[in-house]
């Protein structure tokens, strides 16, 4: 999945810093002032990117609101937001909600976790997908009982959806956190035992992961932190215990939904970005109907 970074380590570190946010390094410059920009500050241009100073003054004594074109714009289209993490909170938030919320009662985990069937053969199932309960392919992306799980997904969340957040825009990134996560539970309930529950953001999480690579090399950034920490976390998604369909499921969706966020020309954005979309979470759907058709 993953491609070799562009450029050599000693590129990697010499990289300037973004003139908006000086913690950031970038390997981008805006095309106009040749200042250099990170990707929350990128505005897409008809040739490369232009930083929001540049943008707004073209618009400049004209009076009144700039025109929806020219107008700050992330790398993948989306509007630039002043908190750019603020969906990434609010997801942060009803993860933690519904843990909490577990605690306090258990037998609600009952209810919200990914399961194909219950009772087993030879009793006919009175819960689970099978049943016609597909909310739980949504529920269980927030659900969590140990401390470690959330705690560890939570981390992830915040340090991988933070920065794509910005670079993708709120509602991009909203529909790529939810098509990955989808697409990790149809895979978990195709390949899975019907009888096994499973639960976690873990495959939201890794299209997060698979997103992130592809922004990374669109961005010609060093990719070998990326990497190692995607190894890592594969390493231990088949260490045993852990629902590695889901982070597989999540991963591959991650990879496509993003790639197609981020290459996407600019003049059928929209339909490429959205249209890929529709088409990972049809096959998700057919996936489920699918596994639904061979358990009954």
């Amino acid at each position: 999945m993953e491609d070799q970074a562009a450029g050599s380590a000693q590129d990697a570190h010499s990289l300037p810093m973004c003139y908006r946010h000086p913690d950031r390094e970038t390997g981008v410059r805006c095309t106009r002032c040749e200042r250099p920009i990170c990707p929350e500050c990128m505005v897409s241009a008809s040739v490369g990117f232009q930083c929001p100073e540049c943008v707004r003054g073209t618009t400049a004594g004209q009076g009144g609101p700039p025109p929806a074109a020219s107008r700050p714009r992330t790398i993948a289209g989306g509007t630039v937001a002043a908190d750019p993490r603020l969906v990434t909170k609010i997801l942060i938030g009803i993860n933690l909600a519904v843990f909490l919320a577990i605690q306090v009662r258990p037998s609600l985990v009952d209810h919200l976790v990914l399961i194909g069937e219950w009772p087993p053969k030879p009793y006919a199932p009175t819960m689970g997908l099978v049943d016609g309960e597909w909310y739980r392919m949504v529920t269980s992306m927030f659900a969590h009982q140990e401390i470690w799980h959330i705690g560890f997904n939570m981390m992830s969340l915040w340090w991988l959806g933070g920065p794509l957040e910005a670079a993708l825009g709120r509602v991009r990134y909203l529909t790529l956190y939810f098509v990955s996560g989808l697409a990790g539970s149809a895979l978990t309930y195709l390949l899975v035992s019907p009888t096994s529950a499973s639960l976690g953001a873990s495959g939201a999480i890794f299209g997060l992961f698979g997103a992130t690579a592809v922004l990374v090399r669109r961005l010609r950034y060093d990719m070998r932190p990326v990497i190692a920490l995607l190894v890592i976390n594969l390493i231990f998604s088949f260490s045993g215990g852990i629902a590695w369909q889901a982070h597989i499921g999540g991963l591959v969706a991650g990879v496509i939904t993003g790639y197609a966020m981020v290459h996407a020309p600019r003049e059928r954005r929209n339909l490429i970005q959205y249209g890929t979309c529709a088409l990972v979470l049809v096959l998700a759907v057919v996936l489920t109907v699918v596994r639904t058709a061979q358990l009954t």
